[in-house]
């Protein structure tokens, strides 16, 4: 059976009694019934007393609290009667079922899960999910247990992201895990309410926790994050040696410092980009005699 076809539970508001006012009475009650046990002896009064005090301590089954952001799901024999949000004391028929379910927000941090990505590589990966109830009778009734339920699902959810989106190589325009972030994060979040819509759930935010390349290949993926680092470094540096030996040449032209010919200044220029490109501290020969 699909999602679509579950038979819903949806939600409605229940009739119940302030629980102040019922309190008022039952122990009004239970006075009046102690009085006609003491001031009277008849039978009839004591029979009467006796019925009130019955009644009363029936009625006192009925009451319940309810503290902010929490809901009670009333049942009538297993039947669905409606939920009750309002806080305080309550009181509703004693035969009545009452079922409590917090709505307050819940933070869960999954488990780290060793997946494949996009490309086959073995990463671990992790989410943080802010999430709360917003369906009460969806929650209690439409799935077995909402929390459990809840967890299996962002495990699910998060595998399915990981499996879709590489780790950090992809093609020009496509999202990455590691590169991504953000926009993962905001796809993940729509799965998991699509997800969880049927526990009567609602996804705040979502968040991936923890991301990193399986133990296995981490090494040989930190050799390659290192060599790509490297190679654009050089090409940054290149850049910018070639910019200012350029400068130079145009500047000693312009001010007549000296005059070069093409074979010195090739040799000019293979000399700077030596000094400017180098790994080291470059090591100059002072020339004591003529320019040449």
């Amino acid at each position: 059976m699909s999602r679509t076809e579950i038979n819903r539970t949806e939600e409605r508001p229940t009739l119940s009694m302030p629980g102040v006012p019922m309190f008022l009475a039952f122990a009004l009650a239970i006075i009046v019934s102690v009085y006609l046990i003491v001031a009277g002896g008849q039978d009839a009064n004591f029979a009467l007393a006796s019925i009130l005090i019955a009644l009363s301590a029936f009625g006192m089954c009925g009451f319940y609290s309810i503290q902010p952001n929490e809901a009670v799901a009333i049942l009538l024999f297993g039947a669905y009667r409606g939920t009750d949000r309002a806080t305080g004391l309550r009181w509703v028929w004693p035969w009545l079922t009452r079922k409590k379910i917090s709505m307050r927000v819940r933070n869960v941090t999954s488990d780290k899960l060793k997946v494949n990505d996009k490309d086959g590589n073995p990463i671990e990966i992790a989410a943080n999910v802010v999430w709360r109830v917003q369906d009460s009778a969806q929650a209690l009734f439409d799935v077995d247990d909402y929390e459990r339920f809840s967890r299996i699902e962002i495990d699910t959810a998060l595998r399915d992201i990981a499996a879709h989106y590489s780790y950090d190589h992809a093609a020009e325009g496509e999202l990455t895990l590691r590169g991504h972030a953000e926009d993962v994060a905001a796809l993940l979040g729509e799965r998991l309410n699509q997800r969880l819509a049927v526990g009567g759930m609602r996804v705040d935010e979502a968040r991936i926790s923890h991301l990193a390349y399986a133990t296995e290949i981490a090494g040989a993926m930190l050799k390659r994050q290192q060599a790509q680092a490297i190679l654009a470094a050089r090409q940054l540096i290149v850049m910018g040696a070639v910019g200012m030996v350029e400068s130079a040449l145009e500047q000693l032209s312009a001010r007549g410092v000296v005059a070069l010919d093409e074979e010195r200044k090739a040799q000019m220029v293979s000399n700077l980009l030596v000094v400017l490109c180098a790994d080291r501290e470059a090591q100059p020969v002072v020339n004591a005699g003529t320019l040449y």
